[in-house]
């Protein structure tokens, strides 16, 4: 059996990240005062959609190479 732990690692975070960009989006400015007004959810969400889809990008063309 071949275990190739991208796939759900890729999905897992691409899951993540979307939330995360998601409530960065819709949430209220005030909740972002004690970080200098700087929407960290949408940043960190945006980092874990962008190695989310890396992962997966990462297993899909490894799955098609025998």
């Amino acid at each position: 059996m071949k275990l190739d732990l991208r796939l759900p690692i890729g999905l897992m975070f691409t899951i993540f990240g979307v939330a995360l960009t998601v409530y960065g989006i819709v949430s209220s400015e005030a909740i972002y005062e004690r970080s200098l007004g700087i929407d960290v959810n949408l940043w960190w969400g945006l980092v874990l959609l962008a190695f989310g889809l890396v992962m997966f990008a990462f297993a899909v063309r490894a799955g098609r190479h025998p």
